[in-house]
């Protein structure tokens, strides 16, 4: 399977579970809500330090596995991640950065941009593109 495919899924299949790596090596997952970003999976997490946010900046390493509502199908997406914020990316870039990832991780717009705006601001939202290593999955 090649990454077109896997954004083909992701684009209509937003329910996904991100497994990082802790120090010692244990894996960690977490569910959220993903969608394909110019040739990566993404997400947004609205806890800039929460345990997968920390575990991606000391180790990018991640599996992005998104599944269809039945399970039925999924999609798996292992690659590096980059992490973006208000503190290593342009204020003006993050605040666009976030609405597309918001787009990609859904199915519609968001109802008032500028309270989402602000409550990303407020919450220090990071975005996280996962750059694909390798991708495969069942596709029924």
């Amino acid at each position: 399977m090649d990454f077109e495919e896997a954004r083909l899924f992701l684009e209509r299949n937003h329910r996904c579970v991100v497994t990082t790596h802790r120090p010692g090596g244990a894996a960690h997952s977490s569910i959220v809500v993903c969608g394909a970003y110019q040739g990566q999976a993404a997400f947004v997490s609205v806890h800039p330090h929460s345990v997968k946010v920390r575990n991606l900046r000391a180790d990018p390493r991640c599996t992005v596995l998104a599944v269809t509502d039945d399970w039925r199908s999924f999609v798996v997406v292992e690659g590096e991640a980059s992490l973006y914020d208000y503190g290593n990316t342009d204020s003006e870039e993050i605040r666009l950065l976030l609405r597309e990832v918001f787009r990609a991780c859904g199915d519609e717009d968001h109802s008032d941009w500028e309270k989402y705006d602000r409550a990303m601001r407020d919450r220090e939202a990071v975005v996280v593109l996962v750059h694909p290593r390798k991708v495969y999955g069942l596709l029924r």
